[in-house]
């Protein structure tokens, strides 16, 4: 039998309007006393389901799927329909289900992002907007936002430019926040800066939702991402801001440049490096060797491998050599050569 605990439903959502909030919505999950209180009679099937029985019907949909971009869909439309359903079943499937919400599937997922749109999540920041920032800001569907993870879309996993779609790609991230961090959902702020693309391919398609327009930079790209930071730390000064798969000549600039005004870092940049850190530092103590005892070779000079090559520094300095002894130990080759 379904607990009939009735739930504290906020601003007096009722009817379709709750139906259709998807933070609050439990779908055939209402229980008999809950349809009568929120005014859900004849909007629902009359069974009262369980969580489990949902899940057991969503798993068994989802398992019919053909592809991994048809089963990113399905979960992304769950998500934007019942939280609570999405979340207990990527629980329940974490394993199957993370690389279809997050790498790789969510790479297909940006660069049909215009194709597969359904409803919105998150907040789009387009450069024609920028005296609005601070506006948009103030439209966040949640006013309390613990962490914002943001992206201009300019260099999506290894797809390069995605433009609009590069969106996809903080959902997918703080859905596993959420997921595996135990952040709620409600607390969470994907947001898109859009400054235009320079992948013809997308302004090239009739479908395209982002902004047709050539990428701005220099100058022009830098006052607006002053713009967004200071409207943010107006708006959400106590939030953590994560910088997303920006460009390798932006990526590490605008982390330095803001790190010491608001509470942020860069997952790329930072987050690699320090799980990187963590597993050398391991080996090593394996190995019963310093850090500092090895050359260290980097196959690429993006944000990652430079942000794993400070890092490591670090820890070399903090063995007692220079700063001249550490950097000697590093072998960094690009496309250009050493």
């Amino acid at each position: 039998m379904p607990d009939e605990k009735t739930v504290s439903i906020p601003n007096g959502l009722r009817g379709m309007d709750l139906l259709d909030t998807p933070l609050w919505n439990k779908g055939t999950a209402f229980s008999d006393r809950e349809r009568d209180a929120f005014g859900l009679y004849g909007l629902l099937p009359p069974y009262v389901e369980t969580l489990a029985e949902q899940v057991g019907r969503a798993y068994e949909a989802y398992a019919a799927l053909e592809n991994d971009l048809e089963r990113h869909i399905y979960l992304r439309q769950l998500q934007d329909t019942n939280e609570t359903l999405f979340y207990r079943l990527m629980l329940d499937h974490t394993v199957e289900m993370m690389p279809i919400v997050y790498t790789p599937t969510v790479g297909l997922a940006c660069q049909q992002f215009s194709h597969i749109y359904r409803r919105p999540r998150g907040l789009a920041i387009s450069y024609p907007l920028k005296d609005s920032i601070e506006q948009i800001l103030r439209n966040r569907p949640n006013p309390e936002v613990d962490v914002i993870v943001v992206t201009d879309g300019e260099r999506i996993l290894g797809l390069g430019d995605q433009g609009f779609g590069g969106l996809g790609i903080p959902i997918g991230k703080l859905s596993l926040y959420s997921l595996i961090g135990g952040i709620h959902p409600s607390r969470t702020l994907p947001i898109i800066l859009d400054v235009g693309t320079n992948n013809q391919q997308r302004l090239d398609d009739p479908e395209y939702l982002g902004w047709r327009h050539e990428r701005i930079s220099g100058s022009e790209y830098h006052d607006f991402i002053d713009r967004f930071v200071d409207a943010v730390k107006v708006e959400l000064p106590r939030t953590c801001l994560q910088w997303e798969d920006f460009a390798t000549p932006n990526a590490r600039p605008l982390l330095l440049r803001y790190q010491n005004e608001l509470l942020t870092f860069n997952d790329d940049v930072q987050g690699t490096a320090a799980v990187t850190l963590g597993a050398i530092i391991g080996a090593s103590k394996v190995a019963k060797k310093k850090i500092s005892d090895h050359q260290i070779v980097f196959v690429g000079a993006g944000s990652a491998a430079i942000g794993v090559a400070d890092y490591l520094r670090f820890a070399m300095l903090s063995e007692g050599l220079s700063e001249k002894e550490a950097v000697s130990r590093f072998w960094i080759v690009d496309k250009d050569g050493l």
